[in-house]
């Protein structure tokens, strides 16, 4: 297992090589942050209440701009761990493009600016919500959980929660009841949707020396985790139909998109197949979780603005 003593020193050395804008962008994880800002914008827009357009664009800007800090300085951080698994070797920092003190700088200088302007410009309790969103991300889940045990993405999957809750604070300078649900699913789909990925890349992890679920407990445990993580999430994407957060628009999407869900998730906890090349349910349910949570979120918002 690795050591939980981050080293000094990384594979791309103490000076910058040949970084150019590129690897800044890819910094931020561009194609992870596509979600993060959907579901930040529809906390904003299911909360029902005029925006500017302008004050709208800076808070989805703000997110996306925290998200990509969080993830600059997660790979700052996990350099080292990078550089040994097959599909984040070619990252800035692993690959030798890229100072690991230019990426902390940038990090930081994005996560500082995201914050103030988010308060400046909306309120100070989407601000504070963000910062704590980046620091829980960095600090917890990174620094504390993800070499230390197998619970990372568990606990750590509330990093990810967040935008939905700071869309809706940036638009209401409150938090409501709604925006804690949503907070909830994501939390809870968090760890099936991720587990997914990792029986397939379980290599990679136990490569790294990272502690990932099928690395520490097995595979047979983690699909039956995997189901069991559905089925509480599936309770949480009907509370909001149950306790009268949303209609019937969404109660019908909520339960046609989570059938396949749990069907997936009960392929996966049923499959004995040990070759990471050859899981095709857990391949498709990663796949089928993406595109679950865009459209569930996107049904939140089609059924606050139209059955309002």
């Amino acid at each position: 297992m690795a050591s939980t003593t981050h080293p000094a020193t990384s594979p791309a050395g103490s000076t910058q090589l040949s970084a150019d804008w590129r690897d800044f962008v890819a910094l931020t994880k561009p194609r992870v942050m596509t979600l993060v800002v959907f579901t930040g914008l529809c906390g904003l827009l299911a909360a029902r209440v005029p925006v500017h357009p302008v004050l709208g664009f800076t808070a989805i800007l703000c997110i996306a701009l925290g998200a990509g800090a969080a993830a600059a300085l997660n790979q700052w951080y996990e350099a080292d761990i990078d550089a040994l698994m097959k599909r984040t070797a070619r990252r800035p920092l692993p690959a030798g493009r890229m100072a690991r003190q230019d990426a902390l700088h940038f990090g930081v200088a994005l996560g500082a600016f995201s914050v103030l302007l988010m308060g400046v410009a909306l309120n100070w309790l989407a601000a504070a919500i963000l910062l704590v969103s980046i620091l829980f991300y960095v600090l917890v889940y990174t620094v504390w959980l993800k070499r230390r045990t197998a619970q990372n993405i568990v606990i750590g999957g509330a990093a990810g929660a967040f935008p939905a809750l700071i869309g809706w604070a940036a638009a209401t300078g409150q938090v409501g009841a709604l925006p804690l649900v949503l907070f909830g699913l994501v939390f809870m789909w968090t760890p099936p949707h991720f587990w997914a990925l990792a029986l397939f890349v379980r290599p990679d992890y136990a490569a790294a020396g990272v502690p990932m679920l099928p690395v520490v407990a097995g595979e047979l445990e983690t699909r039956r985790q995997i189901l069991f993580y559905s089925i509480v999430m599936a309770a949480v994407v009907i509370a909001p139909a149950l306790f009268d957060l949303a209609g019937w628009l969404y109660a019908a999407a909520a339960v046609a998109l989570t059938v396949p869900f749990l069907l997936l998730a009960w392929r996966v906890s049923r499959s004995t197949e040990t070759d990471p090349t050859r899981m095709a349910p857990e391949r498709a349910l990663f796949r089928y979780s993406i595109l679950y949570l865009f459209a569930l979120f996107g049904a939140v918002v089609a059924d606050r603005l139209l059955l309002a």
